[in-house]
């Protein structure tokens, strides 16, 4: 297998993984949602600090703020949704509010869609109303919302992210200025505070493997790949997650979803694919 093809798969693995684990933990072991966010962030943070020590780089000057209060609205809002959202309709949602947030900034700034693309966006727009809208296989709309907001939190931090010249160390920047907004949350949770081993494991895998190792991976994969493939590939994600919380939870693939995922992921993938220039 190509290196490009086997990091990628490898990263997307990671990335629907986050959710598999998230959901696994609060759905059936007895950890809180605060110790979860807590736990990975604090794990991702050691583990990406390690890579880049290793690697004779420096953590501390890279990174801000700003993008470590955003990945810490996306971690925090992520684990609270999954309470109640099963996998794979947490990813899509939470895929679904990334790309509108990122593609909203850039029409925001002046960019332009063609015909296919804002067909692409309708679409999309229509599928995520749709799977909203009130009935039996419809999510709990304030989980829906949290990982919504988790999205718009993502999408903020990859924006914020684009054009940096070693996003590996930019990333473990950002985990390790989240530590101290995790033990904050920690104690401001402290009386719902609810720890076991096995949810814990499954904390520090998130935080440690899909997180830390798998945000290594896809920044080993991208100089790999072109932008149009990377931005595609991505739509793997919600699939990928969705499969794994029916073969891993049991949870059913409901038509409401497979239809509405069609909607939302071929949406994206109209707007995602750029016009070919001739000439």
């Amino acid at each position: 297998m190509p290196k490009a093809m086997l990091l990628t798969v490898l990263a997307m693995l990671a990335f629907a993984g986050n959710s598999v684990l998230c959901r696994l933990a609060l759905d059936t072991t007895g950890i809180d949602p605060a110790s979860f966010t807590s736990l990975r962030l604090i794990s991702g943070a050691a583990t990406l600090w390690l890579l880049v020590t290793l690697r004779g780089g420096s953590v501390t000057s890279q990174g801000s703020w700003p993008s470590a209060i955003a990945l810490f609205a996306y971690a925090a809002g992520f684990s609270w949704a999954y309470i109640h959202l099963d996998a794979g309709m947490g990813a899509l949602l939470l895929f679904a509010a990334v790309q509108v947030t990122m593609i909203g900034t850039g029409i925001v700034r002046g960019e332009r869609l063609t015909l296919p693309q804002q067909a692409g966006m309708a679409l999309a727009t229509l599928g995520l109303i749709a799977l909203l809208l009130p009935g039996t296989s419809a999510p709990p709309l304030p989980a829906a919302l949290s990982m919504l907001a988790a999205g718009i939190a993502w999408g903020v931090y990859s924006l914020r992210g684009r054009g940096a010249t070693n996003p590996t160390a930019v990333t473990a920047g950002n985990f390790l200025r989240t530590a101290p907004l995790a033990i904050i949350l920690s104690l401001v949770m402290l009386q719902n505070q609810s720890l076991d081993t096995e949810g814990v494991l499954y904390a520090l895998a998130s935080g440690a493997i899909t997180s830390g190792l798998g945000y290594a991976i896809w920044y080993a994969a991208l100089p790999l790949l072109r932008a149009s493939v990377a931005a595609t590939v991505q739509l793997s994600v919600p699939v990928i997650t969705t499969l794994g919380g029916a073969l891993l939870l049991a949870e059913p693939l409901t038509l409401r979803l497979s239809l509405t995922s069609a909607m939302i992921l071929g949406g994206i993938a109209l707007v995602l694919t750029r016009p070919r220039k001739t000439g």
